[in-house]
């Protein structure tokens, strides 16, 4: 009798034990239409998610399993689907993330630019960002510092010297770095990447005075590190893509083109079939673009030097000035160029926005302006356009495929310079918990080129590292779950 005691009380201490176990899950998504683009996942699952990850997906409830106080949201009739996640992303604040997580954003990232500082910056935003964040070496900025007549102010600048630099620092844009200045080029390189850099960021559109050679070199130090090049091209056109490409198969560097649309233009069905072309034949290339036929830039900027007209195709009327929405002539051209600040530019076709978007080799990527009332609507409402427009009204996009362009593809790009991106973009067991909640019949982008930017809908629910940021399409206050997407050489403070 004894024995037999003893085993039902330990029979009922571990069946108590396993139903205490069994209830651990903080939040329960129930019911909804759960896509994975990596397996391929489209079906009606129960999301479970703990401290963080997606801890359970089922056909069956979850409910069961919450943690006494646990959240269960009826998702039912949703799309549920890993967060989006942004490689190119200039708005970085709080204000700029939020029109980003309404339009279904769990990581926005600055790689195109990069930043001159990488560990202050990410210092400054930590602990105190509603997303996930992260930045590339700056190229354009560093180069300048490795000049010596221009390494002081640099250095003065900090982490604001991206945005400063056109005015302060005009001289160095224009001006060459000598051969002698690649090795300091490359130890500032060094110091970025063990900040937590996620590569080079390379727009040297901006600083006419980067000559081939040092461009060429700068991919010679992304394939010895390992590390990818995010470029903005020099020109527009296919000779500009060709000398990327060109010296990613030289050197063997892993090369990003930022928004292909607008760096292509006339010629983007030529460029297309040399991404495809390199791909096929083992180049580490792949491209980016935004659902939208302007682009947005400093007025003052080597984009517009003399002879802009002539390289873009276009006029001044076609330059609108963000701050008043208002159409430029000669005259208010000049007087704002003077002074400095962002134009929106009407210089692409619809047909060449259609075919960068439904390219299987492009990616999704706002290129999103910091926060400004008139900002281009790209920066409020990218994601939501594409799932809108391109998947539920026109079907130019299959959703799962649309999906994976925001998701797995920018994911994927990342895994290597950043191993914590191998945890982002899919929706499986053990993945981070950066999830967007959307509704499909009514998911879309209000922002427009003559208002305010607006926040997009149908975004219902938006969770980064499990917090909720948007909660039933409204956006959640005084919460900071955003993370430092680190890269791989990161050497801790």
């Amino acid at each position: 009798m004894k024995a037999r005691h003893r085993v039902v009380v330990l029979c009922l201490l571990w069946a108590a034990s396993a139903a205490a176990q069994s209830r651990d899950l903080d939040l329960v998504l129930a019911g909804g239409r759960v896509l994975d683009p990596e397996t391929g996942l489209d079906a009606e699952r129960d999301v479970g998610i703990a401290a963080g990850s997606i801890a359970a997906i089922s056909e069956g409830s979850l409910s069961n399993r919450l943690k006494p106080g646990g959240a269960l949201v009826d998702a039912r009739g949703l799309i549920v689907s890993p967060g989006f996640i942004d490689l190119h992303a200039h708005g970085q604040t709080n204000r700029a993330n939020e029109f980003q997580a309404r339009d279904g954003v769990t990581t926005a990232l600055e790689l195109e630019g990069g930043v001159g500082q990488v560990r202050n910056w990410i210092a400054s935003r930590k602990g105190r960002a509603l997303l996930n964040y992260g930045a590339s070496v700056s190229h354009g900025t560093l180069r300048v510092q490795a000049m010596p007549e221009y390494a002081a102010r640099v250095k003065s600048l900090g982490s604001t010297v991206e945005a400063e630099a056109e005015r302060e620092l005009r001289g160095g844009l224009y001006a060459p770095l000598p051969e002698e200045g690649t090795k300091a080029l490359y130890q500032l390189f060094e110091k970025g990447l063990l900040e937590g850099g996620l590569g080079i960021g390379m727009p040297h559109q901006y600083y006419p005075g980067a000559d081939r050679r040092e461009i060429f070199r700068v991919f010679e130090f992304a394939s010895e590190k390992r590390v990818p090049i995010y470029t903005h091209v020099r020109s527009i056109g296919a000779e500009a893509m060709q000398e990327v490409v060109a010296n990613a198969a030289a050197t063997g560097a892993s090369l990003h083109i930022v928004h292909v649309n607008s760096s292509s233009l006339w010629d983007l069905p030529l460029v297309l079939e040399i991404i495809e072309g390199a791909r096929k034949r083992g180049v580490d290339v792949s491209t980016e673009a935004y659902p939208y036929p302007a682009a947005s830039t400093s007025i003052e900027s080597a984009i517009f030097d003399e002879g802009w007209q002539e390289r873009l195709r276009i006029s001044y009327g076609d330059v609108q000035w963000q701050n008043t929405g208002e159409r430029l002539t000669e005259e208010t051209f000049r007087k704002y160029r003077k002074r400095g600040g962002i134009v929106i530019v009407h210089l692409m076709k619809p047909e060449w926005i259609d075919l960068a978007v439904r390219s299987p080799i492009v990616m999704i990527a706002s290129d999103g302006m910091p926060y400004a009332p008139g900002a281009h609507p790209r920066s409020a409402g990218t994601f939501s356009r594409v799932l809108g427009q391109y998947v539920r009204e026109r079907e130019i996009l299959d959703l799962l495929e649309a999906v994976a362009k925001m998701t797995l593809l920018p994911a994927k790009r990342l895994e290597e310079v950043a191993p914590a991106m191998k945890k982002k973009g899919r929706l499986q067991v053990g993945a981070d918990a950066d999830i967007t909640v959307f509704d499909l019949g009514t998911i879309r982008d209000t922002a427009t080129f003559d208002k305010d930017l607006s926040f997009s809908e149908g975004v219902v629910h938006v969770l980064v590292g499990g917090v909720f940021v948007v909660h039933d399409s409204q956006s959640v206050k005084e919460v900071f779950p955003g993370k430092p997407v680190l890269g791989r050489y990161y050497v801790g403070s």
